[in-house]
């Protein structure tokens, strides 16, 4: 912000004096104190009655006051009002506090101070005859989400926005075809947006132009660690001129410098104010591991209005799906004994926090993170501190060439740092590929009492073994996976140094080199005390080779708990309601224990030949769903008890008058954020009615040429698959003699198309086989190992 002050020569003698009375800011006790105005001036004295203009002035205050020698403790105070930066607020290590006396940044007492990376927009808008208002803006202007009296806007899109339509509120099939991209005069600039083709999170592409005249040329679609085609189905289109056609929509026209918009019927927009967001970050702290930046507090402040930046959501991380952009209104980089305290985070295009790389003590309490383009809390490392990193599913780095030295190689991530108290929701409005907090290359961070809901993905995802350590305890997450698919509340990937995309290698090479399991997750990840609720997966979710948990004490209300392969999981003493267990293709020796936990259904095992340490001493409410799991050899000591629950309307799960047989009552009414400010904003999931059993009849198996199939058709079966949605036929069992495993079919095979008819049920291959009976080289689209192959069967 620029402002100018007219100093006439009797006040400026006065301010000359009052200059060597008091260095800069004014001094209260112990405590100097500068302060910073929308109505100050930067040649003010940084005093509550002549206040700066900056944070910049500010700053410079509070170097030239530190190289004074003086011991005092030092506050930089935001006086009410909406600070519209023009830059980034940039503190690097000059300024650190120190331990009796951080430096400390915040919002005068009952204050609301707004720090904005909005532009507000001088518009003289004029109607034309299609209820369209036009207006000029100054050349070279250019910004991707606009606001109308703190209001978003919708840039113009096919389909119109919807509210209550998930994902995108909105999406068409059509929203590429010939005949609408026909209409399309000059499509340049717009953008596509759609799911990956398994909606493993999101892909965003430009338009750079048409080729022809019912097609687009486009680029990006980075956004996603797990290539494929778009969503044939969930994508639509938005930034095109033919598309502005209903109320709330806008479109710029840059080449013309021309903003267009068609408010709600009766309003003159030119009684709006109107707020174009231009900034990615607002405050950033730099330091490095050899200078941090250290003891500073920032609290009270709202953080409003970045910008959107998912076209640069390109950095793979390591091989877990993810790409991400290290950036955030909130960016944190070689910090030590840091604290960012009761702020709100809201109405944000990009990530509302990054703690990236070397940060130690980092402490993120008390916030409010709402209406979030991007994700809410980002804990990221650097890649060059890992050994043998590999960054994409398929790759992975031969033993031979592998550096087998335990633990990171330096101290360039995130460690013992905490996200506490925060209540996040409405984020991944723009990107699916988010989380309320993620955590990549980190090594014993605490998430702790957190609030997580109406999120697109998971609310708490990690994205690698690197290298455990974690606290995750007392949250509350719900309304998760609303957007896509094949993941939990909870969801981690373990693709470390030890994991290799082909599984028959993977078992070889830690059978004989066990010593690789636990080169990265050196540390054990403890997840407890939670209450998850996933409607659309699995409350908790380790994914790919998630190794070195502990996980006890959670209340799962909906989806229940999976276990892909991995080693040395321990779970015990959580209660699964309407739900239970969903072991994933484990590995031989995987150490893994499950016991005195409550389950409500029998155990949902896919291809699982090996069960572990331990698979006992739970507790079932139904004698059926343990006769079944004991006839797979396990559950000897499981019992049956009387799930008489002591108040499940309230979501008090605990078992009346129980004695601590086994399985122990844990406190179940007291997850989520502590504090009363975010407390009283809150939601609370929906506690659901237990059900004695969940067990459905499974779909006929059928037995073809010494082989045993069955349809794809549950979430955790097409997880085990790798399957982009519940469609074909699965293989069970095959004969090693037979035709069909000569010709190169293997158990775990989905069948997707036999000589050219699709195959989403067992009834479509029964018919596609009668329909082809004379076929003696008949030609399958089949998916193993997470891609799709084709097979010729000698019958």
């Amino acid at each position: 912000m620029k402002r100018s002050l007219m100093l006439f020569p009797t006040l400026f003698i006065g301010l000359t004096c009052a200059t060597s009375l008091s260095v800069y800011g004014q001094q209260h006790g112990s405590v100097k104190r500068i302060y910073i105005s929308t109505k100050g001036s930067d040649r003010n004295r940084g005093t509550m009655d002549s206040p700066y203009a900056t944070a910049e002035a500010a700053l410079r205050s509070v170097e030239k006051y530190k190289n004074g020698k003086n011991a005092s403790g030092i506050e930089i105070i935001f006086m009410a009002g909406t600070y519209q930066l023009d830059k980034p607020i940039q503190m690097s290590a000059v300024v650190s506090g120190t331990r009796k006396q951080p430096l400390r940044i915040k919002a005068a007492d009952g204050a609301q101070v707004i720090l904005s990376g909005g532009k507000s927009l001088d518009l003289k808008w004029q109607k034309d005859d299609q209820g369209i208002w036009a207006a000029k803006v100054p050349r070279g202007t250019n910004f991707q989400s606009l606001y109308a009296n703190n209001t978003r806007l919708v840039r113009a899109r096919y389909p119109n926005y919807d509210s209550a339509v998930l994902p995108f509120q909105g999406y068409a099939a059509d929203a590429l075809s010939p005949e609408r991209v026909a209409t399309w005069k000059n499509p340049k600039g717009g953008i596509v947006h759609a799911l990956h083709a398994g909606r493993w999170g999101g892909f965003h592409y430009q338009i750079m132009g048409k080729d022809g005249s019912s097609t687009v040329k486009l680029e990006g679609g980075q956004q996603n660690n797990r290539p494929s085609k778009m969503h044939e189905t969930y994508r639509f289109v938005e930034n095109i001129f033919e598309e502005l056609d209903t109320f709330q929509e806008w479109y710029l026209d840059e080449q013309e410098a021309t903003l267009y918009y068609m408010p709600a019927k009766g309003i003159n927009p030119n009684q709006l104010k109107f707020v174009a967001p231009q900034l990615e970050n607002l405050i950033s702290l730099s330091g490095s591991s050899s200078n941090p930046i250290h003891d500073i507090e920032v609290s009270g402040l709202r953080f409003m209005y970045t910008a959107p930046t998912f076209m640069k959501t390109a950095e793979p991380l390591l091989r877990s799906d993810w790409t991400i952009y290290r950036q955030g209104a909130l960016m944190i980089e070689g910090a030590e004994n840091c604290t960012f305290r009761a702020n709100d985070f809201i109405e944000l295009g990009g990530n509302a926090i990054f703690v990236n790389n070397y940060n130690r003590g980092v402490k993120i309490e008390g916030n409010r993170i709402e209406q979030i383009g991007a994700g809410a809390i980002n804990f990221v490392g650097d890649p060059e501190a890992v050994r043998s990193p590999s960054f994409r599913y398929e790759k992975f780095v031969p033993l031979n060439q592998m550096d087998t030295i335990r633990g990171p190689k330096s101290a360039d991530y995130p460690m013992d740092c905490e996200a506490s108290d925060n209540l996040i929701h409405s984020i991944g409005l723009i990107e699916k590929q988010v989380a309320g907090v993620q955590v990549s290359m980190a090594e014993s961070l605490r998430i702790l009492h957190n609030t997580i809901y109406n999120v697109p993905r998971a609310g708490i995802n990690v994205g690698d073994g690197t290298w455990g350590g974690h606290e995750i305890a007392y949250n509350d997450v719900f309304n998760t996976v609303l957007e896509t698919s094949d993941h939990g509340a909870f969801n981690s990937w373990g693709r470390d140094r030890f994991w290799h995309p082909n599984r028959k290698e993977m078992d070889e090479l830690t059978t004989k080199h066990p010593n690789l399991i636990l080169l990265d997750a050196i540390k054990t990840t403890k997840i407890h005390d939670n209450r998850f609720r996933c409607d659309h997966g699995w409350d908790i979710d380790l994914d790919d080779g998630s190794s070195n948990y502990e996980i006890y004490n959670n209340l799962c209300l909906s989806g229940g708990l999976k276990l892909r392969e991995g080693f040395y999981r321990k779970v015990y003493n959580n209660v699964m309601i309407n739900n239970g267990f969903h072991p994933h293709v484990w590995f031989q020796h995987s150490h893994d224990i499950f016991r005195h936990n409550i389950v409500m259904q029998s155990h949902q095992d896919i291809q699982v030949r090996y069960w572990g340490e331990e698979v006992d001493h739970n507790i079932y409410g139904l004698q059926g769903d343990l006769d079944k799991d004991q006839a797979k050899g396990i559950e000897k000591h499981g019992r049956v008890v009387e799930l008489n629950f002591m108040n499940p309307a309230l979501g008090d799960f605990r078992l009346k008058n129980w004695k601590d047989q086994g399985f122990k009552n844990f406190d179940m009414l007291h997850f989520g954020v502590t504090s009363k400010r975010l407390q009283a904003l809150a939601a609370a999931p929906e506690i659901p009615q237990p059900i004695q059993s969940q067990v459905k009849e499974q779909d006929v198996r059928w037995t073809w040429k010494s082989g045993l199939f069955k349809s794809v058709e549950t979430l955790g079966e097409q997880s085990a698959a790798g399957l982009p949605s519940i469609a074909g036929v699965l293989l069970l069992q095959l004969d090693e003699k037979s035709n069909l495993y000569k010709s190169g079919l293997r158990i775990g095979d989905v069948i997707l198309n036999y000589q050219g008819e699709k195959i989403d049920k067992l009834i479509d291959l029964q018919q596609a086989i009668k329909k082809h009976v004379h076929a003696d080289q008949p030609k399958l689209s089949i998916f193993r190992n997470q891609q799709q192959q084709e097979l010729t069967l000698q019958l």
